[in-house]
């Protein structure tokens, strides 16, 4: 068993449902063990294949199989608005754009839509020749890119007009998988069941990069930390990469590759805003979180009862949100994820000890042949420099920082 491993602590209630109220209400189950608290939504009936934060991590949007996509509050646990009666067939991914106005769904009726999100209403909708995917929008709201099945091809489209931009019929040698825009909006990142990464250039409109073999299985997932420098991609290999793309070496297929905490296929993967930290889910119901910058496991959530299909981190990296096969959304607060015994533990195995520090209150790391006498964590010697001349040397802590726990 894999000690950073932690698992719900009690079953899950049968209804997501207040009990005669008629209302989807999200659910809190008791983490006795990992001391995570886990809230349980409920209200999709198929698979739910994506999840996002947006309004500032107020609310998330998920999407599925059941053919409607769901904007839910997270401080009620009730769903806002349903997006519903305009797919056909499972929706595959959904997109909210940044100042979340307007909605992106993509669908296997091979169809992409535009949601308002204040009436709800399609504003428009394209059709294409082969079952979509998957949906990204670019950061500026101006572009969608989407993903086609039959034709291993990249479609691009005018936000505002719903005209095409450009169309890549053969663009990978199968299934395009997922695609999204970099933070600038200058390139587009295609990966594919053929194992390849692609980067397609806007201005140039021609691919720049090309990766074959970059995974050994199908890539099911890829995205960009938000200031555009590294890419992640998740494969059912059961590893993931992270990928420096400002490096030569990036094009020659050099990647830190991260494994050893799923135990079957990686289905998805979300770098955190500042890209310290990466989330992933996979075909083992489990959730992983990675130190990025270390390159290895940190912790691993289990709870869900089939395939984690989407994962997404919030802005403050204290909440994860999970959607699943098995119709359900999590809601993980990790915040006090460094308390948790089995995590303390390691970290006591890998030769560390936790103390507290006493201006923030937070938990931070000491490496055990350090017999000085901190007690302020790195961020605080840093941001108060009156208060280190006297707790040690700083690299002590900065060493931690970059090993695993």
């Amino acid at each position: 068993m894999d000690p950073l491993a932690v698992h719900t602590g009690s079953p899950v209630c049968d209804t997501g449902r207040q009990e005669g109220s008629g209302e989807e209400q999200a659910v809190w189950e008791s983490e006795r063990l990992s001391q995570i608290p886990v809230r349980v939504f409920r209200g999709h009936t198929d698979a739910v294949t994506c999840c996002h934060f947006c309004f500032e991590d107020s609310k998330f949007l998920s999407c599925s199989h059941d053919r409607t996509a769901r904007l839910w509050d997270i401080s009620t646990g009730k769903v806002v608005h349903v997006f519903g009666d305009e797919h056909t067939a499972p929706i595959s991914e959904c997109n909210i754009t940044s100042d979340n106005l307007r909605m992106i769904t993509s669908s296997y009726d091979k169809t992409v839509k535009c949601w308002d999100m204040q009436t709800g209403k399609v504003l428009w909708s394209v059709s294409l020749e082969g079952l979509v995917t998957s949906c990204n929008v670019s950061a500026d709201g101006k572009r969608v890119v989407c993903s086609l099945d039959v034709e291993n091809a990249l479609h691009v489209i005018d936000a505002t007009t719903a005209s095409t931009v450009t169309s890549l019929n053969g663009h990978h040698a199968s299934t395009v998988t997922r695609c999204c825009f970099d933070p600038e909006c200058q390139r587009v990142c295609s990966v594919s069941s053929d194992g390849a990464i692609k980067l397609w250039d806007m201005a140039a409109q021609h691919t720049t990069v090309t990766i074959h073999q970059a995974h050994s299985n199908v890539i099911s997932d890829c995205g960009f930390s938000l200031n555009g420098r590294r890419l992640c991609t998740a494969s059912w290999d059961k590893t993931l990469k992270l990928w420096d793309i400002n490096t030569g070496e990036f094009r020659h297929g050099a990647a830190d590759t991260l494994y050893g905490a799923h135990k079957g296929s990686i289905s998805a993967c979300e770098f955190s805003k500042d890209a310290s930290i990466l989330v992933s889910g996979g075909h083992d119901k489990a959730i992983a979180l990675w130190d990025a910058d270390a390159s290895c496991k940190k912790l691993i959530l289990k709870g869900h009862d089939d395939w984690v299909l989407d994962v997404s981190i919030s802005n403050d990296k204290e909440w994860i949100l999970s959607s699943s096969k098995d119709t359900t959304l999590r809601l993980w607060n990790i915040q006090q994820y460094e308390q948790i015994p089995a995590v303390i533990q390691n970290k006591k195995a890998i030769g560390s000890r936790v103390a507290r520090c006493e201006h923030c209150d937070k938990t931070f790391a000491i490496m055990h042949w350090d017999d000085s006498k901190l007690a302020t964590c790195v961020f605080c010697r840093l941001t108060l420099p009156l208060l280190t001349r006297n707790v040690g040397p700083l690299p002590l802590c900065l060493v931690f920082n970059k090993t695993c726990m």
